[in-house]
């Protein structure tokens, strides 16, 4: 088990909504900010939303529901995550904003020994450690998309990262989340995307190329190599301009031409079609 009780998470888009419930369906008092009320309430009809999606398909009762919304509370305030034993931050791929938050989580939360984890894709964690008073409590905790259904975490140490905040990580993700982790090295792309990331930059420059049309990419995968999703809907699903941004930072620290994000790819995030969460990408949702 473990010693973590109280969670915040910063960011109730898409992904922190995810490990909010992910956390308080496991029993775990979970706080969650956002940057303004209009963005808190989006977020927190996104997780009752999902609550009530869960209970309706038998995933969970309805007492479970309940008692998990009970478990959660929603702010605006960074300063009422004084008491979190963890903090989640879980927004925009961009190292800067991400900088911003560390640095200021690290002046409101007082516990001693608490940890400061980051769900970015891509970030080197060392960067976001160093901008803390604690860099040996700050940890990369790196949930998949949708977080509830997925059941894998990639846990990223920083090269200042403690051994006893690695332990207590895995512990959280294993023995109270119920999810399986593995480890990293604190590596751009990590080991998924470091994988994911140039093949689906590949499936992009062919479409763009007129090599196939984006059905038969899709179709070619999902049917000749049996992925439950082909790599253009797949792309649509994480969101554009997270590819976009992983990309980015898979090129800045490798170098290798493939790992450079394809004009099309960037032409769409600037066209604002990120995929399903804008209702359109590659597909139209």
């Amino acid at each position: 088990m473990t010693d973590i009780e109280r969670v915040g998470v910063v960011g109730c888009g898409q992904m922190g909504a995810g490990i909010a419930e992910v956390c308080a369906r496991s029993g775990l008092d979970v706080m969650v900010a956002e940057t303004t009320g209009e963005a808190l309430e989006i977020g927190r009809t996104r997780l009752t939303n999902s609550l009530g999606k869960a209970a309706e398909r038998g995933k969970i009762t309805e007492e479970q529901r309940d008692a998990t919304l009970d478990r959660l509370s929603f702010t605006t305030d960074l300063g009422e995550f004084a008491d979190r034993d963890l903090v989640i931050e879980a927004v925009v791929e961009n190292e800067q904003i991400k900088t911003e938050i560390f640095q200021v989580l690290d002046q409101v939360v007082t516990r001693p020994d608490a940890i400061l984890a980051s769900n970015t894709s891509s970030i080197p964690l060392v960067k976001l450690a160093v901008a803390t008073s604690r860099p040996d409590q700050v940890i990369g905790i790196h949930f998949f998309n949708p977080a509830p259904v997925q059941a894998l975490v990639e846990l990223i140490p920083a090269l200042t990262t403690g051994d006893e905040t690695v332990k207590r990580a895995e512990a959280l993700v294993g023995d109270v989340l119920g999810k399986h982790a593995i480890r990293a090295q604190d590596r751009a792309g990590f080991v998924v995307n470091a994988l994911l990331i140039p093949y689906l930059l590949s499936a992009i420059r062919m479409f763009e190329s007129g090599i196939a049309s984006r059905e038969d990419i899709d179709n070619g995968m999902e049917l000749g190599c049996a992925h439950p999703m082909g790599p253009l809907k797949l792309s649509d699903l994480i969101g554009l301009d997270t590819i976009a941004a992983i990309a980015d930072s898979m090129y800045e620290e490798y170098k290798e031409p493939l790992y450079a994000a394809p004009p099309l790819l960037l032409r769409m995030v600037d066209a604002g079609r990120m995929g399903r969460k804008t209702g359109s990408g590659f597909y139209t949702y």
